[in-house]
């Protein structure tokens, strides 16, 4: 009789890509588990309304200012390559649209959230890391009190709403920077500027531009206070964890943002 063969061995390589992915999975449903959690103590507003509105202070403190100076420049620089290509081809008119519908469709929600999770995120990440260190919220598990109904609800509807404010600053800001330099510096009449965006935007066009800036400002808050509250115990620990919330909800936005849009143009075709 043959001798029984020996179990077949994979790879250390292909055995660390596995765990890496089950992990990666794991704890990506462990962050929709908190969401549909914090999402689901919606409903008693008055246990979290005042933290939902020092957040939302918060979040407008730090997130306002950098945003004005990204949109001003970006609608610029976008008026100032799209005017030059657009006036060789004698349609310069038309750079007003292309600035406008660009900042309303795909700029304005990413800009926010990108924001949102690189200057409130990162306060959020590295409040959740010292509650954690500090052994607070234990304190509040021990009190019978949820620490993601007191800590995530208001976050996440306060980036989110904050968010939502945010894009539509980036389109006015973005729209005047790109006013600026294309009418005053390039000689397009207002009327021109104006007449090529709005002849090309839509109301769902909007809409659908609030959605996912309100989708990514929850998303980028969820991310943050998830990894907080589940960083390592130690200073370099709730480090780790800011990068790593930065990290992953940048990832997050672009792919929401990929899936969104694409269902969005299979329903409505852009006009041409």
């Amino acid at each position: 009789m043959h001798p029984t063969a020996p179990p077949l061995r994979r790879p250390l390589s292909d055995r660390l890509l596995v765990r890496r992915a089950h992990g990666g999975l794991v704890s990506m449903g462990a962050l929709f588990a908190v969401g549909l959690e914090a999402l689901r103590f919606t409903r008693e507003v008055r246990t979290w309304f005042w933290e939902f509105v020092d957040q939302c202070a918060f979040l407008i403190r730090v997130t306002t200012l950098p945003v004005i100076m990204i949109a001003l420049p970006l609608g610029a620089t976008v008026a100032l390559q799209v005017g030059d290509l657009a006036g060789q081809l004698g349609a310069q008119s038309a750079t007003g649209g292309a600035v406008i519908v660009g900042l309303v469709r795909e700029v304005a929600p990413i800009a926010a959230a990108l924001i949102i999770a690189g200057a409130g995120g990162s306060a959020m990440t590295s409040d959740m890391g010292a509650r954690r260190i500090r052994e607070e919220l234990s304190a509040m598990e021990v009190m019978a009190v949820n620490p993601v109904h007191r800590l995530v609800t208001p976050r996440m509807w306060a980036a989110s709403l904050v968010s939502t404010m945010l894009a539509s600053l980036v389109i006015m800001s973005g729209a005047v920077g790109g006013f600026f330099f294309n009418v005053v510096l390039q000689g397009v009449t207002p009327g021109a500027y104006f007449d090529g965006a709005l002849g090309l935007l839509r109301i769902s066009d909007l809409f659908v531009t609030l959605l996912k800036a309100w989708l990514f400002g929850m998303i980028s808050a969820l991310v943050a206070c998830h990894m907080g509250m589940n960083c390592a115990q130690s200073p370099i620990g709730v480090g780790r964890a800011v990068t790593r919330a930065t990290v992953v909800a940048f990832m997050l936005i672009f792919a929401f943002n990929y899936v969104i849009t694409t269902i969005y143009f299979l329903a409505f075709p852009p006009e041409v």
